[in-house]
């Protein structure tokens, strides 16, 4: 008898299999809750006032909601995968180069984190910083090999730990400062433009919000997908800013673990840490499983297993000489993104055959050429980086895909 895949994979999310919107907005609220969110608010909050700090996280989250809404929205429609959405832009094979990236900036991006975790509680507690990442890494591994079901029930118990220690702490701070008049008096001894301060705010997830699609495929409607997906992105990444951003006006810190140690809750920092990380780490290996099983036919399941033994082995190597490559290739995703959006809405007018259905180029190098020139964008045209990736990339390839030689051409590979 053959076995049921229950996560879908490289198939359609059924109806029958689709999740509530409570359930899709505390997965994605999850994984939203990234403490490297929070080191990026705490760069802004040594570099802009209070009041630049708001504007810059309310106009880059209203960004990032609209991109990652919309990815939610196709999701949920075709009930498909980031990697099988690809299909259709990229092409059967052209899809490799979208899933080969993704997952492998996700299997980098777990081992950071486990060592993101391992390495401040190690140097606090006196603890072997290796045996911690062994374990840690381990637990995250395999916790993540139950799928949706264990994201889900991860995400409702840290989301709200998450949101009430860190308020706490936030609060604690402030009232050291002396209040919110000296918050909104605070004055950096650095600055930031606000077109670089968007960048750091956009860039800081736009990546990870490209594998919106494979959580939100399944939300029961487009509807509950879109609002799920906006609110986790906005209030999530917000709270995350927020909390860096406080830390380091404050203390000069920007990661709530610290401050949370410095003010004395050393337990509390301890947990929000690593629920912080862990539910981040699971969606991470999650997507990672999902794009690899694009690529080789294999079960997801096969290279969650897989790939957090590499990333638990790599991950002290990683976080002292991998992040800086990382960001390189972060920089290369969101065009990626950009292109299944046009072609959904502006190349196909939304009009997608059922994906068991449907028949799809082997590669569609039009894609592949809209992409490097959305990379080339986002590395040397001036402006907010990732929003140059993101436009720049759609109206290339929308551009290129209207040209009747690229129809014709394309016509013709599909039905040879």
């Amino acid at each position: 008898m053959k076995k049921i895949d229950t996560e879908f994979s490289l198939q359609t999310v059924p109806q029958t299999s689709r999740n509530s919107f409570a359930k899709t907005m505390a997965v994605m609220l999850g994984f939203t809750f990234f403490s490297a969110s929070m080191l990026a608010g705490g760069q802004l909050g040594l570099n802009l006032t209070f009041s630049q700090f708001l504007l810059v996280i309310l106009l880059g989250n209203l960004a990032l909601c609209l991109y990652t809404g919309t990815l939610a929205h196709i999701a949920a429609k075709m009930g498909l995968s980031t990697h099988l959405l690809a299909k259709y832009s990229f092409g059967e094979k052209g899809s490799y180069l979208p899933s080969f990236l993704l997952g492998f900036t996700q299997v980098g991006w777990f081992g950071v984190g486990v060592a993101m975790f391992a390495v401040p509680i190690a140097k606090e507690m006196g603890w072997n910083s290796y045996l911690l990442i062994f374990i840690f890494g381990m637990v995250i591994t395999l916790a993540s090999l139950y799928g949706m079901k264990s994201l889900v029930i991860l995400s409702f118990i840290a989301v709200p730990l998450i949101a009430i220690l860190g308020s706490y702490s936030a609060i604690e701070a402030i009232e050291t400062m002396g209040g919110l008049r000296a918050l909104f008096d605070y004055e950096p001894k650095t600055s930031l433009t606000i077109s670089a301060a968007l960048t750091i705010c956009i860039g800081s997830f736009i990546s990870g919000g490209t594998l919106t699609a494979d959580f939100a495929r399944f939300a029961k409607t487009s509807r509950s997908a879109v609002a799920a997906t906006s609110t986790a992105f906005f209030l999530g990444n917000s709270l995350m800013f927020l909390f860096g951003a406080v830390g380091a006006m404050v203390y000069g810190l920007s990661d709530i673990s610290e401050v949370l140690f410095l003010q004395g809750l050393t337990i509390p920092a301890i947990l929000v840490l690593a629920l912080n990380i862990w539910t981040t780490n699971d969606n991470a290996l999650y997507a990672s499983g999902l794009g690899f099983a694009n690529i080789t036919k294999i079960s997801k399941k096969f290279w969650v297993f897989v790939n957090g033994i590499i990333g638990t082995v790599l991950a002290m190597w990683m976080y002292t000489n991998f992040v800086g490559f990382l960001n390189l290739l972060s920089a290369a995703i969101p065009s990626i993104g950009a292109i299944i959006i046009a072609d959904y809405f502006f190349v196909k007018h939304r009009n997608y055959t059922r994906f068991e259905e449907a028949t799809f180029v082997p590669i569609n190098w039009i894609a592949l050429l809209a992409w490097a020139i959305g990379v080339a964008l986002a590395q040397f045209a001036p402006g907010i980086t990732p929003l140059n990736a993101l436009v720049g990339t759609a109206v290339v390839y929308t551009g290129l895909m209207k040209l009747p030689v690229t129809k014709a051409a394309l016509r013709f590979e599909k039905n040879n």
